[in-house]
């Protein structure tokens, strides 16, 4: 008998964090498989799980990067309902059945997440949002946002976790791939993440994706899911941001480049590109005075 939902987490390097998240996935009232796909980590994260019985390990030789690694761990599953989790992530409680109830209260829902939480209990931007269009991005790099009260067509933030937090399920365009509850057959449909994203931005296609083909996508406040953000890359933030600032282009292209002139297309991915630059020297900065500071102690 097949379980009730496989959860897929992409690993690199995660640590402990890896087995606190299994855990929290194991203790749900829910029937759950658990797909580690290890992304070639060179820590001691896979050790803690070999006394849980719940769960695969596909190890990977090199890191493909998390679109390529989700896409093994689909191929694995055996569920009809697969839950992407990241490793950073853990569930407060039954966080699972709430998304499993929002998932099937609807035919044409393929996709729920529930409410990110920082470590003092706040919500997390990027849980529900609307798609970052280049204008919107535009509009959030420049604090353009502020003017929405008076202007809320022109200037809308794509981040929506600042408005009032419903009390119930409520349609977005896009949530966050830390935590995707997906039906196998709208994955069926819409087809496999889009392995030319190596890490960031392939949420925010998949998303784009699965409402071009009339799938309904759902935030759900009732599924408390806390998330150290960006636990497993504070020792390479600037190859992340490089691999963001790409993911970013790609989207852009992949989806905007018949709504913008060819010059305003251009004009958008110099910006882009000038403002990973700013922020890889940025940084590199820090790294280096703190680096100093060691030194000095």
């Amino acid at each position: 008998m097949s379980p009730a939902v496989s959860a897929i987490i992409v690993n690199y390097n995660a640590g402990s964090l890896l087995r606190a998240s299994v855990d929290s996935l194991v203790s749900c009232p829910v029937d759950v498989e658990v797909i580690v796909v290890d992304n070639a980590s060179h820590d001691s994260s896979l050790d803690g799980l070999q006394d849980i019985p719940q769960v695969v390990v596909i190890r990977n030789p090199t890191n493909v990067g998390f679109a390529s690694a989700c896409n093994i761990g689909v191929k694995a599953a055996t569920a009809p309902v697969i839950l992407f989790l990241n490793p950073d992530c853990y569930f407060e409680g039954d966080a699972l059945s709430p998304l499993i109830v929002a998932l099937q209260s609807d035919a044409r829902i393929g996709m729920v997440g529930g409410l990110l939480l920082n470590g003092d209990g706040s919500e997390q931007a990027g849980g529900r949002r609307a798609i970052p269009t280049p204008w919107r991005s535009f509009v959030r790099a420049f604090g353009l946002h502020r003017f929405a009260d008076r202007w809320p067509r022109l200037f809308y933030d794509f981040h929506l976790h600042k408005q009032a937090l419903p009390s119930d399920s409520i349609e977005v365009e896009a949530i966050s791939g830390a935590c995707m509850l997906v039906k196998r057959a709208a994955i069926d449909d819409v087809g496999l993440w889009d392995e030319a994203y190596f890490l960031h931005c392939e949420d925010l296609d998949w998303c784009m994706r699965f409402r071009q083909k009339g799938w309904k996508i759902l935030f759900v406040p009732t599924s408390r899911i806390g998330h150290a953000l960006g636990a497993c890359s504070k020792s390479r933030r600037v190859f992340v941001e490089w691999h963001k600032h790409k993911g970013m282009i790609r989207f852009y292209r992949k989806f905007f480049r018949n709504d913008y002139p060819g010059v305003l297309m251009g004009m958008v991915v110099a910006g882009v590109w000038l403002r990973f630059s700013l922020v890889s020297v940025y940084l590199t900065l820090q790294r280096l005075l703190a680096r100093g500071g060691v030194r000095r102690g």
